[in-house]
């Protein structure tokens, strides 16, 4: 998985522009670094290209990108499928009151926050982020399209850690795609 070729006919093999940081942020966790991934066209316009033909699978109204390497890749969806993009960000990042949500992650905790006045009542709603591993991230940007009054339809995502409770706990709910799968 992760060698596909994109519309304008080139090979990409995401796999290889992501390099792995073991112990970082603290020993025992191999960081995936995107920034090779990031320094190629080719390899967004693909990524545009497949987690935008999920999201329209999907029925799509709307994304919501996760902070902050999730903007990366849902920017370029946006404007490619002409769909709306919100921003579920860090605490005290956004300048109007907002809803929150906590939630735990490989390494510690943390919480979302998206605007109270993001317009997701009634919208099927595309989560986007770069990495799915033990799903809590994605779950929270879930609870806060849902606070808001809208549906999750699907998720997108550039790497899937394999061996790690992710895709069991987002399944059923929508559907979750993954352009590469690497070991955690």
């Amino acid at each position: 998985m992760g060698r596909s070729r994109c519309n304008s006919g080139a090979s990409v093999n995401l796999a290889e522009l992501i390099d792995t940081v073991p112990d970082f942020p603290k020993k025992g966790i191999n960081f995936r670094d995107i920034t090779p991934l990031v320094a190629s066209p080719v390899a967004l316009q693909f990524i545009a290209d497949k987690l935008g033909e999920s999201a329209l699978a999907a029925k799509a109204e709307v994304i919501v990108a996760i902070e902050a390497r999730g903007f990366l890749f849902a920017g370029p969806l946006s404007v490619t499928k002409n769909l709306p993009c919100y921003l579920a960000r860090k605490p005290g990042k956004l300048p109007k009151p907002t809803v929150s949500e906590s939630y735990g992650l490989e390494y510690g905790a943390a919480e979302l926050h998206i605007h109270r006045d993001t317009p997701l009542s009634g919208k099927n709603v595309f989560v986007v982020d770069d990495v799915l591993a033990t799903g809590g991230t994605a779950l929270a940007a879930a609870a806060l399209v849902e606070q808001l009054g809208g549906i999750v339809c699907g998720y997108g995502f550039v790497i899937e850690l394999s061996g790690l409770p992710g895709r069991q706990k987002l399944q059923g709910q929508a559907t979750v795609r993954s352009l590469v799968k690497l070991d955690a």
